[in-house]
């Protein structure tokens, strides 16, 4: 029975082990990298914080109408190295954002560049 019992864990332990990598993080794939957009908006909301730092923003179009986006960027420590901080954008700030929107059509993109109301470009920082 003990030996039944050592195999059972034995194998389930390794199972764990192999399949740790089919767990991986693949965010990308849900972004139109060959498609760019960029769009102009105030920010509403800026986290910066695990595992990706997020700006939330309304944008208006021609004729006046709203469309809240959501921009995610690299982690908190790899802005920071890129020159960003947690006060780098503050609710009201107008900003420019460049990068690869959601694949289904939702406002949401992946910041490849952001120019905050000073007019200073913060990218991701080293990929």
């Amino acid at each position: 029975m003990k030996k039944n019992l050592s195999v059972v864990l034995a194998w389930g332990v390794s199972l764990l082990v192999v399949s740790g990598p089919a767990f991986a993080h693949h965010a990308g794939s849900t972004y139109d990298s060959e498609h760019q957009v960029t769009v102009t908006g105030t920010v509403t909301e800026f986290l910066f914080v695990n595992p990706h730092a997020q700006v939330r923003f309304e944008v208006k179009d021609d004729k006046g109408e709203v469309t809240q986006w959501t921009a995610e960027s690299a982690p908190p420590q790899r802005l920071y190295r890129a020159g960003w901080t947690r006060n780098s954008l503050k609710p009201g700030d107008l900003i420019t954002v460049t990068g690869a929107p959601a694949k289904d059509g939702r406002k949401f993109m992946s910041v490849r560049k952001l120019v905050a109301p000073s007019g200073q470009v913060l990218g991701q920082g080293a990929e």
